[in-house]
This record gives structure tokens, sequence and C-alpha cells, in this order.
């Protein structure tokens, strides 16, 4: 954490001040008292001005060198890191996990969305579901697709995976989810019912949150949405074999049983327009939810021809029951995101005789999670790293894609080393069928010649920190403002963008909010060194030869006895944190909305 660090070198860089001077003196204690503010959870937005005034005094009036230069690193981790300085203002949350007033437990401080995932693990343990699923649904209202495809951010700062393994927290969810199956969810609602309507554009996971929050609120929600069916990406764009669509339907109507309204095949700018919603059908506000389901050109020759389908069209077209022939043809993926993974497991499931992966870059450079790459690997796929393509071959259809191979350059911004392209190293690979999957953006197209919302050059919307986009009334949040992001952190956007919502429509103002999520305090039925040296189960998968031509479901999911094992093996941070923070072990509802101006 770098608000962590900067107050970390003010402690010792003050109590080296010899106290002579007075902006050293006293400018180094008061900035310090500002960091300790922050890292707390009790600054505002202006002690970032605070720390820079008081930093220009110490640089210009200090009388040696130690106050003269005391400012230069503050000031290098607020110019370079501001966005982790105003989470710790603006959401309250270190995004580290190292401030301890603001971190109960580092897997739910990982998580977009704030689960309180050590109170729905603890009661896992005990065998209590319906329980840990109502505290799931808390924060995030898609369990049974999260427990599926989730990239498990929780998994990554688990507290046990620095002793041996993480807690299979993903894993345990989906058993929690599945286990209550049967039993129809009715979301409650929460607030008396209002007068004013509020209109959601997209039914992806972004979209849908919202309309389930604000539909909780009293709000009358109706969700629009341009495909003939709901969930965005999570329908469209994540294969059958890792989200099964009986499943995602199960969770869209839990969303229909709060009241939401969703039409499907309602395309904005075509069957209507942002001011026939905002002005014409009378709605409060509108919520712009419309992913980023348009691909990127590989912007080579060749690229025009029959042959060449983009990754997301590909395994749109796949999911809505019109995938191509690919049996026995030879397929080449460009690539080396999820959607590049998914197109080469998908077309791998349709029959395809060989299938090639090409990327830029090398292996452990991929932002596919490890997970799918060792499958693709498992199925056959033919990895091409290092290398990219420059020329589609073909008179009109394509025969293959000649490519150029790389070496490793300096590091870039993103911190991978820049591949360079090496000199006289083309060669051609034989395809059939190219499938570029580079990366989406959102398709502005709606929009024509006139900017009625403003947008950004990667064609996301602009909004403030309260997700309010530039024309009054209207909102965003998904992939429309992130780009290409994860289930997880679209339901965070969903639940954002509701808050800002409703605090508009109750007092026209758009300023940032935040809600401090409650949490429980379960207690602990068992001693944990009972399952010190307990390690994390294997998960069990459909085999390899079984999954060839058909879409089953690869993760096949844990027992109720290996769950509640797993589940012992949490090392129950949150009852830690009580203690350290000298608070009382009893339950915390969620705080009041603060305003941040």
């Amino acid at each position: 954490c770098m608000v962590e660090l900067a107050k970390f070198f003010l402690t010792f860089a003050t109590a080296e001040s010899c106290g002579k001077c007075v902006p050293c003196r006293v400018g180094g204690k008061r900035m310090l008292e500002v960091l300790t503010r922050i890292t707390e959870g009790k600054g505002k937005l202006e002690d970032l001005d605070t720390i820079r005034e008081i930093a220009a005094g110490m640089e210009t009036g200090s009388l040696c060198a130690l106050g003269q230069l005391t400012p230069g690193p503050v000031l290098s981790a607020l110019r370079y890191f501001e966005d982790e300085f105003r989470a710790h203002i603006v959401d309250k949350r270190c995004p580290a996990g190292a401030c301890q007033p603001l971190v109960r437990a580092r897997c739910t401080t990982a998580c977009p969305a704030e689960v309180d995932v050590p109170s729905y693990v603890a009661l896992l343990a005990q065998g209590r579901y319906a329980e840990g699923l109502e505290i799931h649904r808390r924060q995030n209202p898609f369990p049974l697709a999260c427990g599926r495809v989730c990239p498990a951010f929780c998994e990554e700062r688990c507290r046990r995976g620095d002793i041996d393994e993480p807690i299979a927290i993903r894993a345990v969810k989906r058993f929690m989810a599945d286990h209550e199956l049967e039993r129809p969810w009715t979301p409650p609602i929460y607030g008396e019912p209002k007068r004013e309507r509020v209109a959601v554009v997209g039914a992806g996971p972004a979209g849908l949150t919202a309309a389930l929050r604000l539909a909780q609120q009293g709000y009358r929600v109706t969700v629009f949405e341009k495909l003939p069916v709901a969930g965005g990406m999570m329908a469209v764009g994540i294969p059958d074999y890792r989200l099964p669509r009986d499943i995602l339907d199960q969770e869209i109507n839990n969303v229909r049983r709060a009241g939401v309204e969703i039409q499907c095949n309602q395309a904005l700018g075509c069957d209507f327009t942002l001011d026939e919603l905002l002005d014409g059908k009378g709605y409060g506000a509108v919520v712009l939810a419309i992913g980023a389901h348009k691909s990127r050109q590989l912007r080579i020759k060749g690229e025009e021809q029959e042959g060449v389908m983009h990754g997301v069209d590909f395994l749109r077209n796949v999911a809505l029951g019109t995938p191509p022939d690919l049996a026995g043809k030879r397929v080449g993926v460009v690539g080396g995101g999820d959607v590049a993974i998914d197109a080469v497991r998908t077309a791998w499931r349709l029959g395809a005789g060989e299938v090639h992966l090409i990327y830029r870059r090398r292996r452990e450079d991929m932002p596919a999670h490890e997970e799918e790459i060792v499958a693709a690997e498992a199925e056959g796929a033919i990895f091409h790293f290092l290398t990219n393509p420059t020329r589609v071959l073909g008179d009109g259809h394509v025969t293959g894609v000649e490519c150029l191979k790389h070496s490793l350059g300096e590091f870039d911004r993103s911190g991978r080393r820049r591949p360079v392209p090496i000199s006289d190293s083309e060669f051609v690979i034989a395809l059939d069928v190219l499938i570029p999957a580079i990366g989406q953006s959102p398709d502005q197209g709606w929009m024509g010649k006139d900017a009625v919302v403003e947008v950004q050059r990667n064609d996301t919307f602009a909004v403030n920190e309260a997700l309010g986009a530039s024309r009054p009334g209207v909102f965003a949040a998904g992939d429309a403002v992130l780009g290409p992001a994860t289930v997880i952190q679209a339901v965070a956007q969903g639940n954002a963008v509701a808050r800002a919502v409703d605090h508009y429509l109750r007092t026209g103002e758009t300023e940032k909010l935040v809600t401090l999520p409650g949490y429980e305090v379960i207690e602990q039925p068992f001693d944990l060194e009972d399952y010190a040296d307990a390690h994390r189960p294997e998960k069990p998968e459909l085999a390899v030869e079984e999954r060839r031509g058909n879409f089953s479901e690869v993760e096949m999911g844990m027992g109720e006895e290996t769950v509640q094992e797993e589940c012992k093996r949490c090392l129950r941070c949150d009852l830690e944190w009580l203690e350290m923070m000298g608070l009382a072990c009893e339950p915390v509802p969620e705080r009041e909305v603060v305003e941040v101006c």
C-alpha cells in the first residue's frame, strides 16, 4: 500500500528532525497526521491538497536537506498512485489490504463487491447453507454464476495461502449456491414503493445488479436488452462448459421476482432513444450498462476475407445456437485473454481438427486465468508464443496466416517485457478459420454523429466518481465504464450505480456515495488447531476425453463433507480484527451513506 508506505517513511523522517525550523518540525508531523487519518479511513479529498501545500512549505522553508527532501517520496507516491489515496478516502478501502482499520479480512477487501466471505465460509463449516447464501446475496446476487466463473480475487489474498494453500472460496460458494438451487429466491424489498421509474440499458451483470438493487429500494425498473436473451456476456460470452445456461437463467429469474421487467430485442438507438426514455417515457434516470461487445480489429492485410470471425462474435453465435461449421478445420485464435482461451476451447468442442493460439508475448504474460490455460493445453491446443500475425493469407477465403517471431525487449507500462519483432523470422500457419480475440470495447454506434453522452478515447463512458455521465439523469456502469472486466467487477459497479441513482432521485445530486457494508460475527465451535495440517482438496473435473463434441460442464463441484472440512481451514481473520480493533463481537448493520464532497 503506497499510502501506508508514505506514512511509514514519514514516521522515521519526522523522528530524525532536529526541530530547529518550523517547516520541518511542524510540517512533517502535520503531514504524518493527515496520512494516518487517511489510512484509518477518516480522510477527505481536500487532504490531498493539504499534503501538497505542506510539502511545498517544507521544500522551500526548511533549513537543511532533511526537511527539504522529506516531502519528495510522499509527493511521488501521491503523483503516481493517487488512485490508491482516493480509494482510502472515497471508498474507505485499502486495495493492498495493508491498512488494518480498513481491512476486516483480506478476502473481503480483495473482492470488488466486498462480499462478507468470512461469515458465509464460517456458516458453511457448520452446514448452515441458507444463512450463508443470504449473507452472500447482500453484496452479490449471482452466487451460482460467480461460483463457477469468478477469478476469485479473494483467494489471491487469502491469509491461509501464506501458510499452505488458500481456502477454495469459489468452490465452496458454488456448493452453497447449488445446494439451495431447488429453493427459488425472492429478493427482499427494503424500500417503500416509489413513483419514480428507472430504465437500465443492458441486461448483463452490472445492469441486472443495478436493476435488482433499485427494485429492492422500491423503484419500478425496466431493463432493455439488445440481444434475444438476458445475461450479457454471462450468457453470450462465457461458454456453457463453464457456466451452463440453465444455471444462469435461475439467477436472472431471481431478478425478475423482485419486480424487474426485462425486455429483450430492444436496441438503444434503434428501438428507442435516450431522449425517449428520459422525456417521452418519463423515466427519472437511465443506467447505461451496454457492456463491451465490439471487437478490436487486427488491422492487417487480408482481415476482411471469409473465414475471419472475431472472438466475441464467434462465442455469441455459438451461445445463440448458430455455431459455424468447424468440423475437421484448422482454426487459429489470436490473443491471450479469457475470450481467446474460451474461443480455443469452444472451437475444439465444435470438432476443429487443429486449434492454434497465437500470442505475441510469453505464456506467463497471458492475462487469461491459469486454470483456463491449463485446460486448453489439456484439450490439445497448439500454442505459439512471442508470435504476432502480420498478414491473413487467402484468395477470398482464409488459407493461413503469416506470422513474425518476437524477442523480449524492455519493460512496458504494463510491467511486462515488450515484444520486439525478429527480422526475417516470418513463417506461415495453415488455417481455414482465423478468430482474432485481442480485446473489445463498448459499441457506441447507437449515438450516430451526435455525442449524446460523452465518451473517452477507448469508447467507454466518461463518468464522475458517482458513475454519473455527462448528461443529467444518465449513469453508466460495468464494462461500458471499465472496459472488458469480470462478472464480480460488474456486480460491484451495479451496486454502486444503484446507490448513486437512488441518491439522485431523492436529492437531485450526483455526489460520490459510499455505503459501508455491514458484517456478521459467526461463532467458531471448533478448534482451528485441529485443521492446521489440512490441505486444500483437489478440484474434480470432467475427464478430457469426455469433453469433446459437447458443452458439458467441466468443473464438477465438491461434496458436502469436503466443503465443510475445507471451510474449517479458514483462519477467521475477521475475529482477529475485532480483537485487534477492540470492537465488540456482535453484528454490525450496513452503515449510513457517506457523502464525499
